[in-house]
């Protein structure tokens, strides 16, 4: 570790020296969450845990140790206010010189020529494009330009509670869990596990806004090599035999009662934990601290393993998202303070490994490969992760588009809509959203 930070502090001087830098002050935008109290004198990100903490440490230790003088200051946003806060800024000018945001609302802010392109920003730093894996790069691209600097893949995964696989028989001569390998089998696993251990075979939010299941939907499509939107962003294909074999197969695990229609988000992590359900559908973001409780002796799950979501559909596919950093776009910007901020943003590059500690994944090959990642906890169960994952293609309005699926997929296993119904209905209000896209309006 203490070679790698030697070897990125090298490169970071030796960027900061060729450029001639200025010492400057640049404002940092960021959710998630604050942790000053426990973090905010922590110079050494090796030191913190948590996607709070990491960060927080990561911009102390830059604030400490870069050779260019510069200072980073920052401003936290609630998840939820973010976005709408980020885009006051433009009208009272108060533009932060980087911004945290998801690769699925850049092109809102790409549209609107609100960003600063990086591709030869990134070049003169040496920050290699090259390392990022395909999906990473596609998330940070848009018009065959780079406008940000991914910093994680976060995936959907099948989070495992080995004890109740084992009172199943679900647990192959190597110790790793088995899992389905078709929609059918998925279906007689999930009954001849309820049949042996009394509890839910899936646990998944089904009452909530972060939709994992049309992640889980959106995976099974892929999986079929098609996808819900076209490769353009432009239009929508929901109504295909693919997408109709995964909506069908997902109202089937509800209607078999393989999962609990009445969880919400902290209701389905609340079952798993509790010992409740052999699978909880959720993303990278929990591995850590799924591990962590189930170390800790405190709750009934014991014997925890993440793993890839499995081909069910075909071949192996996954939805997947980033977490990415941005420089806003701000004619009135000194060079200085555009220097500064590209030199963070090497740091950050430099220190992907840390920040994969969360349990996102690092979205550099060369992370992947180390010897450091591999021995995290259940990483090497996962580590190819990255190679299946599929990002929506890029266009606008990506959330009222998630939305839209979201409330008709619902329909599907709170009210008994019929899966054919349900696409019809996604597809004409995705449509809508994609014209008003279209049309710039």
């Amino acid at each position: 570790m203490h070679h790698q930070k030697a070897l990125a502090g090298l490169a970071l001087t030796t960027a900061l020296t060729a450029g001639g830098a200025q010492a400057a002050d640049i404002q940092l935008m960021r959710f998630f969450g604050d942790c000053q109290n426990e973090y905010g004198s922590v110079n050494d990100a090796s030191q913190a845990n948590g996607e709070c903490g990491i960060i927080t440490a990561l911009v102390n230790e830059f604030n400490a140790t870069n050779e260019g003088g510069h200072t980073v200051t920052v401003q936290t946003a609630d998840w939820g206010a973010y976005y709408d806060l980020l885009t006051a800024t433009y009208q009272t000018g108060n533009i932060p010189d980087v911004a945290v945001m998801h690769s699925s609302v850049m092109p809102d802010f790409v549209s609107r020529n609100l960003l600063t392109p990086l591709g030869p920003l990134f070049e003169q730093a040496g920050i290699d494009t090259a390392d990022f894996v395909p999906a990473a790069l596609q998330n940070a691209s848009a018009n065959d330009e780079v406008y940000a600097l991914p910093f994680d893949l976060h995936a959907l995964l099948f989070h495992i509670n080995m004890d109740l696989m084992s009172q199943a028989g679900f647990v192959n001569e190597d110790g790793t869990p088995r899992l389905p390998t078709s929609a059918e089998e998925f279906i007689t696993m999930g009954k001849q596990f309820e049949e042996a251990t009394g509890q839910n075979f899936i646990a998944t939010e089904s009452q909530s806004a972060e939709g994992m299941m049309v992640r889980f939907f959106q995976s099974l499509v892929w999986q079929q090599g098609a996808t819900t939107l076209s490769d353009d962003g432009t239009s929508a294909n929901l109504t295909g035999p693919e997408a109709l074999a995964a909506a069908t197969f997902v109202k089937q695990i509800y209607d078999e009662g393989l999962a609990d229609t009445g969880l919400d988000y902290a209701g389905a992590e609340q079952a798993f934990l509790n010992g409740q359900a052999g699978i909880i559908i959720n993303g990278t973001w929990v591995v850590d601290a799924y591990n962590a409780q189930a170390e800790s002796g405190s709750v009934p799950l014991k014997s925890y393993v993440a793993t890839n979501v499995p081909a069910l559909m075909g071949e192996d596919a996954v939805w997947a998202d980033s977490h990415m950093w941005v420089i806003p776009a701000d004619e009135s910007r000194p060079q200085e303070e555009l220097d500064a901020a590209v030199a963070f943003l090497t740091f950050l590059n430099d220190n992907n490994f840390e920040w994969s500690r969360t349990g996102h994944l690092s979205v550099r090959q060369s992370v992947l490969d180390s010897p450091e990642f591999a021995a995290l906890p259940h990483r090497t169960a996962i580590a190819n992760t990255s190679q299946i994952a599929h990002a929506v293609p890029t266009t606008q309005n990506q959330r009222a588009i998630y939305n839209a699926i979201m409330s008709e997929f619902n329909s599907m296993w709170l009210a008994g809509a019929e899966p054919q119904a349900a696409l019809d209905g996604a597809q004409s209000q995705v449509e809508r959203i994609l014209r008003r896209a279209n049309r710039g309006g």
